[in-house]
């Protein structure tokens, strides 16, 4: 049996919509785009919605919507796949990073409070997996110390926090979420920023294409040629291909994350009397089960064995305080972050998609429960 670690979950409609897109002639942001942020926006609840070509952009242009400058410190746990910090970076900014709680994997918000100092400028909460960190606690910290809240929701559509959506929520200035291949909605590649502050939004809808103060949309479909360069700005819009993806991706949200949690709770169920740590979800919250992470104590190990067998496995993440060129830049040690290390050592990734068949999901439950220790 051959089972990738993921698989896109795409039928004849997003086929058929990508040629429809095709056919329009037109290939860039245009209708489509302008339809697919609608949708989404409605459908999360926000205020304001504003697609890019990745969560990355998302994520540099809200840092930049709140004003994020040179030597600014910006907390984000280690636990993350690297952009979240590389954002940072790019304003000649500080990523300090955080340690992680053992059983979700996300920021331990007992530790924020002692690394905020007067160069601090925001928080930024990754929702590991699609679980939603501890929200409330972010918020009372944030409002304490004058801090802006930028949730990294690369992996949290659909995910709610207390009944509400991850990307609605009021204690968060901006939200960005990825729709890349692997994520639980895929456009190819792509992101959207989801914010109740209009002036935000303003401010990364005009720096998402060179900082011109039209789209080229507008311009092109009888607005007239003439436009400003109001700031500085980046090439990060998407396309309309894309969006006609994720206008029928959306379509299939809830169904595709219900196809995920029927995975997760065939996983719970198999491993459930053995000695592998399984994933923990909090009870006033709900996971969009992008991840499903299991703890063993022979992590590479089981992965090499689980690849014999035909079986595709991850790891999520390396941590950020790891990664050489940020270990010798930022001089992060290792001995902070005693949690990221123990649980690195262990987690593996295995697939969940929906499409994965039940006598899928078996077989790897069966070669996982013989090669773990």
């Amino acid at each position: 049996m051959n089972i990738p670690f993921h698989k896109t979950y795409t039928t004849d409609d997003e086929i058929n919509a990508v040629v429809e897109s095709i056919r329009s002639g037109w290939l860039t942001m245009g209708p489509k785009t302008i339809e697919f942020e609608q949708k989404f926006n409605e459908y999360i609840g926000s205020s304001n919605a504003v697609s890019m070509n990745s969560a990355t952009a998302a994520l540099h242009l809200a840092l930049k919507a709140i004003g994020l400058k040179r030597g600014d410190e910006v907390i984000l746990p280690t636990m993350t796949f690297i952009a979240t910090a590389e954002v940072v970076t790019y304003f000649d900014a500080i990523p300090v990073l955080c340690d992680i709680e053992a059983n979700t994997h996300n920021i331990d918000v007992t530790k924020i409070e002692e690394l905020i100092t007067s160069k601090t400028k925001a928080i930024i909460p990754v929702h590991f997996a699609g679980q939603p960190c501890d929200m409330d606690e972010i918020y009372t910290i944030a409002k304490k110390y004058n801090l802006k809240v930028i949730e990294d929701a690369a992996h949290a559509l659909p995910s709610q926090y207390k009944g509400t959506l991850v990307g609605r929520l009021y204690g968060t200035d901006i939200t960005c979420f990825s729709f890349y291949a692997t994520k639980t909605l895929s456009t190819g590649e792509g992101g959207m920023a989801t914010t109740h502050n209009d002036e935000y939004a303003k401010s990364m809808k005009i720096n998402r294409l060179h900082g011109i103060s039209r789209d080229v949309w507008d311009r092109y479909s009888g607005g007239g040629w003439y436009y400003e360069v109001v700031d500085n700005g980046n090439k990060y819009n998407t396309t309309d291909i894309n969006a006609s993806l994720g206008i029928e991706q959306l379509k299939k949200v809830e169904w595709m994350r219900e196809q995920r949690a029927r995975v997760a709770k065939k996983y719970n169920e198999g491993f459930e009397n053995s000695n592998i740590i399984l994933p923990s979800v909090k009870n006033d919250r709900e996971t969009s089960w992008h991840l499903y992470v299991i703890k063993v104590n022979n992590r590479d190990e089981l992965y090499n064995k689980l690849k014999e067998n035909g079986i595709g496995a991850s790891v999520h993440f390396i941590p950020v305080h790891k990664h050489p060129y940020y270990k010798d830049k930022f001089e992060y040690k290792d001995e902070d972050f005693k949690v990221a290390n123990e649980l690195f050592e262990k987690s593996l990734s295995l697939p969940i998609y929906p499409s994965l068949t039940d006598e899928a999901i078996l077989y790897i439950i069966e070669k996982v429960l013989k090669y773990a220790k």
